[in-house]
């Protein structure tokens, strides 16, 4: 009678297995986040490219190199796969709670009476306990740690994205740096002449010594400013180090050969923006997390529904090891349990868990619209660095023609130390400014590659590094 009433309440349970409380997810129509048909920015038109390895469009190979080694070392991205690998265990114990739980048990003892004499006992024994997930909550957990697990995997895409992006810039600047202490070396060894020249001329009687003090300071005033472009550039090479995973001064004799600032291509598509929406791994991330918190609710729901229990035991004991099996009890018992009166608690978690969902999705269209407003201010950062870099060009050309002019009329006596310093400081500007701009343009063709969520393939999930 009672395997009856356990095999009715089987047939009526295990079909609504099929059932499960809470809301179905479905991923928001870009529409309803606010992504535009196109970018108002100067945005070169054509479908985006393979941008997985951007960096190698800058032909550079020490800059390849350095991203490379990065993106293997670097301890933000060890950390980024170490949480991958922690969801995904929490994957796998989410599905196995799918299964029964069985456990086994094995005895001996011995037992010394007087009358009868030494007695020994085995035994050997099993337990079973399984939930019938009736209403879907363990499902729901599943799905949510699926989509958790998912956004891990793109997390760890979006570190290893920002790692290559952040070596470029650091090594833009280092390059940048090194052309600045060119520039100033240069300026400083001219300023020399100038000073020797002006200290000639205060000897011959031919100016007061005001001309020569003038071009000691003018000289001091560039002198001064490379230790500061040094102490930048120094810090820009320690930077790397790191990034790679090694200590900051690792890559300081590599970097040591001067080479121009790499300046990658002139232009490249940017597609629409609702390519962001599947090329951009952070933005994956948010999606998925909101797809866990949906999850979430339906596994808070499952608690106020009924939960059905089932447990079993099998067991035998015996004197002798060979007659254990002679005789074998168990037990079955399946029971209903039903939530009547928590002080609202359960409902409560269940408003705290859509509230989280609220959260999530507007996260989700948050992140969404910081990418676009990422892409449009990389395009417009881009497009400011060509013009000025066009603008310091004509006055690097004047500048220096004035400056030729002021040294060669200043030797002849035809002018005074004051236009030459002037001319001198116009040249040194823009030759800074020029070379400034150079690396603006490299810098925000870097962070146009980032906004575009270029550095990972975003044709398939994010995988654990091998080895």
């Amino acid at each position: 009678m009672k395997r009856s009433r356990i095999a009715m309440m089987l047939a009526v349970a295990l079909p609504l297995q099929a059932c499960m409380v809470g809301p179905n997810y479905k991923p928001p129509a870009s529409a309803s986040l606010g992504v535009p048909d196109a970018y108002s920015g100067p945005a070169s038109t054509g479908a985006l490219p393979d941008i997985s390895t951007w960096w190698t469009s800058f032909g550079d190979t020490e800059l390849t190199s350095i991203i490379d080694r990065a993106r293997r070392g670097n301890l933000d991205i060890a950390q980024a796969v170490a949480r991958l690998k922690q969801a995904r265990e929490g994957l796998v114990q989410a599905r196995a709670s799918l299964l029964p739980t069985v456990s086994g048990s094995a005895g001996y003892s011995r037992s010394l009476l007087d009358s009868v004499g030494p007695r020994d006992n085995f035994s050997i024994g099993a337990d079973a306990s399984y939930q019938a997930d009736i209403f879907g909550g363990t499902r729901r957990s599943i799905e949510a740690a699926k989509a958790t697990e998912q956004a891990s995997g793109y997390d760890l895409a979006t570190v290893q994205t920002s790692i290559a992006a952040e070596a470029a810039r650091n090594y833009i600047l280092a390059r940048q740096y090194q052309a600045a202490l060119k520039i100033a070396r240069d300026s400083l060894a001219i300023q020399d002449d100038n000073l020797e020249i002006a200290g000639f001329r205060v000897q011959a009687g031919l100016v007061s010594s005001l001309d020569q003090e003038q071009a000691r300071a003018q000289r001091a005033q560039t002198a001064a400013q490379i230790p500061t472009i040094e102490q930048n550039y120094a810090a820009a090479v320690n930077r790397l180090g790191v990034l790679t995973g090694q200590a900051p001064g690792a890559l300081k004799a590599e970097l040591e050969a001067v080479q121009p600032i790499p300046m990658g291509p002139a232009d490249i598509p940017t597609g629409i923006p609702g390519d962001i929406l599947r090329q951009r791994p952070d933005v994956r991330a948010a999606e998925r997390t909101l797809a866990a918190s949906t999850a979430q609710i339906g596994v808070e729901k499952a608690a106020l529904y009924p939960a059905l229990n089932i447990t079993g035991n099998i067991g035998t004991s015996a004197s002798a090891l060979g007659s254990i099996a002679n005789v074998i009890t168990g037990s079955l018992f399946a029971g209903l349990t039903q939530l009547i009166f928590d002080g609202g608690r359960t409902r409560s978690r269940v408003r705290s868990q859509e509230a989280a969902a609220e959260g999530a999705l507007a996260s989700y269209k948050s992140t969404v619209l910081t990418s676009l407003e990422d892409v449009e201010n990389a395009l417009q950062a881009l497009q400011a660095a060509k013009q000025r870099q066009r603008e310091f060009a004509v006055a690097l050309d004047a500048s220096n023609a004035a400056a030729i002019l002021a040294r060669s009329q200043y030797r002849a006596g035809l002018t005074d130390i004051t236009t030459l310093n002037n001319s001198e400081a116009a040249l040194l500007s823009a030759q800074n400014g020029l070379n400034g701009a150079r690396g603006d343009q490299a810098q925000a063709m870097v962070a146009l590659y980032l906004a575009l969520g270029g550095g990972w393939d975003a044709t398939k999930p994010p995988e654990l590094p091998q080895g």
